[in-house]
Parts: C-alpha cells; sequence; structure tokens
C-alpha cells in the first residue's frame, strides 16, 4: 500500500491499530471499546509524546485495509514492521483490553487475539496471565 510506505506507522500507531481492529472485529464498534482506545492513548506512558491527530488515520487504515481479502495479513506486517518487540506483550495488553472492556467477547473478538498472540509470538503462560488481568479489571 503505498500510503504506509509514506506514512509509516510509529509503533505507537501500531498499538492503536491493533486496539482498533479488535474493536472492529465483530463489526460493531462499541463506546466502551473507543473510550478504552482513548483512555490508553491520553494516560499510558508508552503514548507520552504521541499525536493524537494520528489516531483518526491509523484507525482509517485499519479499516481500509480490513476492506480488503488479505487485510488482516497486511495490518500484522505492518505491525511486525513498525512495532519493536519489547512492545508485543504491550500491544497484547492493550487488545486484551479493548476486547473486555465491554464487558463480552464474541467469537471473531476470540479469534483476532489468538491470531495476535501467534504473529507476536506471545508465550502462553504469559498471554494467560495477560488475558487474566484483562478480564479482572473489566469485571462488573
Amino acid at each position: 500500500m503505498n500510503t504506509q510506505t509514506a506514512h509509516p506507522f510509529t509503533p505507537q500507531d501500531c498499538l492503536v491499530a491493533l486496539m482498533v481492529a479488535v474493536s472492529a472485529s465483530d463489526e460493531n464498534i462499541r463506546t466502551a471499546e473507543l473510550v478504552k482506545i482513548q483512555s490508553a492513548v491520553n494516560m499510558l506512558p508508552v503514548f507520552a509524546d504521541y499525536d493524537i491527530d494520528r489516531v483518526n488515520r491509523t484507525s482509517q487504515t485499519v479499516f481500509d485495509l480490513f476492506e480488503q481479502e488479505d487485510g488482516l495479513d497486511a495490518l500484522f506486517g505492518l505491525i511486525r514492521e513498525d512495532l519493536p518487540e519489547r512492545l508485543f506483550e504491550t500491544a497484547y495488553a492493550l487488545a486484551c483490553d479493548v476486547a473486555a472492556a465491554d464487558g463480552s467477547l464474541a467469537e471473531s473478538e476470540l479469534r483476532l487475539l489468538e491470531e495476535i498472540r501467534y504473529e507476536l509470538n506471545i508465550d502462553r503462560l504469559h498471554a494467560a496471565a495477560i488475558e487474566r488481568g484483562a478480564r479482572a479489571r473489566h469485571m462488573v
């Protein structure tokens, strides 16, 4: 995709893209998920120097990719290229938080989380701990 060559993702864009992808995976972006994404971008140290205006552009890239047949593969290609390994578990934790934000996990969200685990090579034990933390934070 030419726009990505001209405008590569920052590591923070990658984190936002995965959060948006999880939210959009069930084709129903919920307010609770959007609030979780905005809260993460506003509060977490990893986003301290992030230009908030990039959220919309990054989100649109995800939506555009999801309209393509191999869009998810293309998204993971961008993530692998632009997200440093030290942020892989952070990315998975943020994705889990967004998935859990509305109190329910759709089958499509679970499948995407599984794919993220695989693509980011998240150890199964670490993944279970991250998932447990997300579930605990979003209990009602």
